[in-house]
């Protein structure tokens, strides 16, 4: 596969996904899953014992989602709604889902970020105006990288998720310039890549793995990049 040229001086903004772009996330989802269970140990036994069965988790999330089809793109809320499942079905208290959540999301952001991921955001946030947009929950201000954001656009505020093309849009218009002017960030091919370029976006395909492209996608990357350090060496940013 060979990518489209990346046009350096279209660049006027970035938008870059969080997930695996900057850190790899499920060992981040494993380790907030393990302290929600030990909180459920302390105060919900019994819905602990349910929370450690992966088939009744499964069906908790999947009842939420039947039940409410119109928040699929709002993970923290299918999050928090599957735990308030399992409460109930162990017959505890239902009401302990949103301090039980809490644990949940707080775990969350204690996030390991690839060593290049720090360094290249402060690089790239020194030149361009820089939001974060995810499909996720991840909160840049409680991890402590905000500072390097102009702002951030969750799934969850929109109400839409990648690859969705009015999330990019609500991305480019906190950003202040138009699509076409920014360079989107990310590791996802699906829901990064073909949403970016249906929005009229460039884009930077972070492939840490050498994975090749999807055929079934229409369009190519401007940019391929192992890292964020070899990004920022393609669009021309000195790191640190």
């Amino acid at each position: 596969m060979t990518p489209h040229t990346l046009d350096v001086a279209r660049i006027r903004a970035i938008t870059l996904d969080l997930d695996d772009t900057l850190w790899p996330v499920w060992p981040t989802i494993h380790r907030a899953e393990d302290a929600l269970r030990a909180w459920l140990d302390q105060h919900a036994p019994r819905t602990a014992a349910l929370a450690r069965d992966s088939n009744a988790s499964h069906r908790a999330r999947q009842q939420v989602l039947a039940e409410r089809p119109d928040q699929a793109h709002d993970l923290g809320l299918l999050r928090r709604e599957a735990i308030r499942q399992l409460l109930r079905w162990a017959g505890d208290e239902p009401a302990l889902a949103e301090p039980a959540f809490e644990v949940f999301f707080a775990a969350r952001q204690q996030v390991t970020l690839f060593d290049d991921a720090l360094p290249a955001l402060a690089a790239l946030s020194a030149r361009y105006p820089v939001v974060a947009l995810s499909n996720g929950n991840a909160d840049v201000q409680r991890i402590g990288i905000g500072g390097h954001f102009r702002a951030a656009i969750s799934a969850a505020q929109v109400g839409v998720g990648k690859p969705d093309r009015r999330i990019f849009a609500a991305a480019a218009q906190a950003a202040g310039v138009p699509e076409d002017a920014v360079l989107h960030i990310g590791d996802d091919a699906h829901l990064d890549g073909a949403g970016a370029l249906a929005a009229g976006m460039q884009l930077a395909w972070i492939n840490r793995n050498a994975e090749p492209w999807p055929e079934t996608i229409d369009g190519r990357p401007h940019a391929v990049a192992q890292d964020m350090r070899a990004l920022c060496r393609m669009v021309g940013v000195r790191v640190a």
